[in-house]
């Protein structure tokens, strides 16, 4: 019997799913009627589909999503959230980061515009791209410490080379000198390249007043803006209504 000394090599080549596999149907009287042709193809499916699951949740645990459990397909569509079902069904596709089009979401406090944020940062994950979450005023913290200790050009390689950069809470606060450079330097090294995600209790249309420098705002708003798809949300805040259903 040769089963030992093949499954020592399958385990030598990291084939750990199609050894599981290839046991499995050892036992199993259902697969003895099956051509070897069939058999084969049903241990290669299960190498394959092992492999996909491991990249997606490393993908998945290198992005940090805020909400890890947020998907596309569990997002609220209640009239009173006024979600443009199109657009929605658009953007589920993924086709806008195969295309490098960013995603404006905006809305009032408790709308769900981090729960969508995440959604559409995992859904990323599931097609195979790099995604990182972060949340603005941390991520502003971040980038000043790097000035202090010289990580700054590595710390912005890094951002550059995500897929999908997934921007919270977007204009929480006024913006310093610094941080508005350094924003600029983020969106320049992703325009045209890759995706970006914002969520803002800001419209679109009071950025450039948010942003309060002329130049740079006209830089910045360019390089997100005008090739972004924007999603306005509405309705009453979710956790003020878990809230009351608590309570």
């Amino acid at each position: 019997m040769m089963t030992e000394p093949t499954i020592e090599k399958l385990r030598a080549l990291k084939l750990y799913a199609m050894t599981t596999a290839w046991l499995a149907q050892r036992t199993d009287p259902a697969t003895t009627d099956l051509h070897f042709d069939e058999r084969l193809a049903m241990i290669v499916e299960a190498e394959t589909l092992a492999r996909d699951n491991k990249r997606m949740a490393k993908l998945l645990s290198d992005a940090k999503l805020r909400i890890p459990t947020a998907c596309v397909e569990d997002v609220d569509h209640n009239p009173k959230r006024e979600l443009d079902k199109a657009l929605f069904r658009q953007l589920a596709t993924g086709r806008w980061i195969a295309d490098r089009q960013n995603v404006l979401i905006t809305g009032m406090t408790g709308v769900g515009k981090s729960y969508l944020a995440c959604a559409l940062g995992q859904l990323a994950c599931r097609l195979g791209f790099r995604v990182a979450y972060k949340r603005v005023p941390r991520l502003f913290e971040e980038l000043a410490l790097s000035h202090a200790d010289g990580t700054y050009v590595r710390l912005l390689a890094r951002l550059a080379k995500v897929d999908v950069l997934v921007l919270d809470d977007w204009g929480l606060a006024p913006l310093t000198d610094q941080q508005r450079r350094d924003v600029l330097e983020v969106l320049e090294d992703r325009h045209g390249v890759r995706s970006t995600i914002v969520t803002s209790q800001l419209s679109v249309e009071n950025w450039h007043d948010y942003i309060a420098h002329p130049t740079i705002a006209d830089a910045v708003l360019d390089r997100l803006v005008h090739n972004a798809h924007k999603v306005k949300m509405k309705g009453p805040s979710r956790r003020k209504e878990r809230a009351q259903a608590t309570a």
